[in-house]
């Protein structure tokens, strides 16, 4: 590729991903007088996990009650590694966040006293209108277009480079300051959207020198039919589970995942959505969540009177809590110039060891996304010179036909099996033990040789390879951070240590390609630290 057939944009503020917080980030940084780009993988509005369904949102009346109820459990079930000022921050701003939508031209509906219900948001009329917003903000929007290294100097990030799929051709954009806002990685299986999930935005950083915190806690499964891949399980509790011989599975108390994981790992498990048994219940149930029956419908399956089969998908660390570490509140990172925010960000200051979907989640995209754009936005004004100045260069090391050590063809697909084969499997990730995740590990360390190649010429061939070699370094920090941590806490268990040990009280900060680095660092607030180090005890 000869440096002349690049596409060249100049900006203050670069957004890689065109999810709820790639769009807030980049309506933010608008807003505070930047000249923003925002380059997607896909299409800003069909673009993530919020725009094919519905998202709950964690919204909680400004009580002080109520809101210290909310914080304090909060940080319990995130085994006390999420600090109460950084939910306090998500609570006091997505309200005003809110408002902000409504304006924006969002209906919401409205409840028996004719005021706005807030606790929902339609994905596809959401993203629509976040579309709208940031094109009328002045942003210039990249859809097709997957960032695939970032551009640094010795004062930082300067911006990114990737390949526009319409095109064919590399572009590049040079920006003072960069939010990454994609970077979610779910290692899905080929043609079920390993191009939207797949760390990338995470290598990215990684090779600038950014630190990661929060992998261990990469261990969330949700339920999925079988023959398909939408993990919208919230309707599945009002089905009741049956074995291959029709028999009624049964819990003793509360029926969560973890049932249902347990089941899998005996055999087949089918469900029926009997508790939906009148017409009433089940209009009701379609018109709350429409895109849980769309797999169904079209394999021709009536939830409501056939049993149907079901399977867990992993999610990584969309519904983990992993990504790239903050290092302040206003959502910056590690190398100056660079932000974080949504999935791509470590979201352990809100969620502590243990995430899941939608609620604090969804909340986390717009807020994280918010403060990123409005910090980048002044770190690049702040700067005062025009980023085309900078002496930048291309940081991408594997995956890339311009870091290439061999001139062997990357095999970007059969990369990715081999990942799935140590990464997706319950026995393997679910039950996690030394022994396993050791041997398991030690398969994927032997794989990053193999993105070391050349990738492909074609428009796929490149933007797979690229994808092969995060899925490699996601899965490689995953297994790292879980041996490391020799405990049971939040999301992570290792079932050596079943106990949560009060001396790992801690997280596990990660950086690094070649060589991992792991060290600690204790949160900066926590309940729980304050009280025993007021008794003098080392948490």
């Amino acid at each position: 590729m000869s440096e002349t057939d690049i596409e060249r944009l100049t900006a203050d503020v670069l957004v890689i991903g065109g999810g709820p917080a790639g769009a807030w980030a980049a309506w933010s940084a608008a807003a505070g007088g930047a000249k923003v780009v925002l380059a997607d993988k896909g299409y800003l509005g069909t673009s993530g996990a919020t725009a094919p369904g519905g998202t709950t949102l964690l919204v909680v009346p400004p009580v002080p009650e109520l809101r210290q109820q909310v914080v304090e459990e909060r940080v319990r079930t995130g085994g006390y590694l999420a600090e109460p000022s950084w939910v306090h921050r998500v609570l006091d701003l997505v309200g005003e966040n809110l408002e902000l939508v409504a304006e924006w031209g969002y209906t919401f509906p409205k409840g028996e006293d004719g005021k706005a219900v807030k606790t929902h948001l339609h994905g596809p009329l959401y993203m629509q209108v976040m579309r709208k917003t940031v094109a009328k903000a002045g942003v210039k929007i990249l859809d097709q277009c997957p960032a695939q290294e970032l551009l640094v100097d010795g004062h930082g990030v300067g911006g990114a480079r990737g390949v526009n799929r319409l095109t064919g051709k590399t572009w590049e954009v040079r920006a003072n300051a960069v939010v990454i806002a994609t970077g979610g990685c779910a290692f899905l299986s080929k043609g079920l959207g390993c191009n939207v999930l797949t760390g990338d935005g995470l290598l990215m950083a990684a090779e600038i020198g950014a630190e990661l915190s929060g992998m261990e806690f990469s261990r969330h499964y949700a339920p999925s039919p079988a023959f398909g891949t939408v993990t919208r399980g919230r309707l599945l509790g009002w089905a009741n589970y049956y074995d291959a011989d029709g028999n009624l599975l049964t819990a003793d108390g509360p029926r969560g995942d973890d049932f249902l994981i347990r089941q899998l790992l005996k055999g087949p498990v089918y469900a029926t959505l009997d508790h939906a048994d009148t017409e009433e219940k089940r209009r009701i149930l379609r018109n709350a969540h429409p895109i849980f029956f769309l797999p169904y419908d079209r394999a021709g399956i009536d939830v409501f009177t056939q049993r149907f089969p079901l399977t867990m998908r992993y999610e990584g660390t969309v519904r983990g809590t992993g990504g790239i570490r903050l290092a302040g509140k206003d959502c910056s990172t590690s190398v100056a110039g660079l932000y974080a925010a949504g999935d791509a960000a470590s979201r352990e200051p809100v969620t502590g060891g243990r995430s899941g979907g939608g609620a604090l989640n969804a909340t986390w995209a717009m807020c994280s996304g918010r403060w990123a754009g409005e910090a980048a936005a002044k770190f690049a004004l702040a700067q005062g010179r025009d980023a085309s100045s900078r002496n930048l260069v291309p940081a991408g090391r594997c995956g890339l036909s311009s870091a290439a050590e061999t001139d062997e063809t990357i095999d970007a697909d059969g990369v990715v099996k081999a990942v799935q084969q140590e990464i997706l499997p319950l026995e393997i990730n679910w039950v996690r033990s030394e022994p396993v995740l050791k041997a398991s590990l030690e398969r994927l360390h032997a794989l990053l040789p193999a993105v070391r190649g050349r990738a492909p010429e074609d428009v796929r061939g490149r933007v797979r390879a690229r994808e092969a070699a995060a899925l490699v370094a996601a899965g490689r920090w995953i297994y790292t951070a879980a041996l490391a941590r020799k405990e049971s806490r939040g999301m992570h268990t290792l079932a050596e240590y079943p106990e949560t040990d009060p001396a790992q009280q801690h997280r596990l900060v990660i950086s690094g390609l070649e060589e991992i680095r792991i060290r600690t660092e204790r949160p900066a607030e926590s309940p729980a630290v304050a009280a025993a180090e007021s008794k003098g005890a080392q948490v």
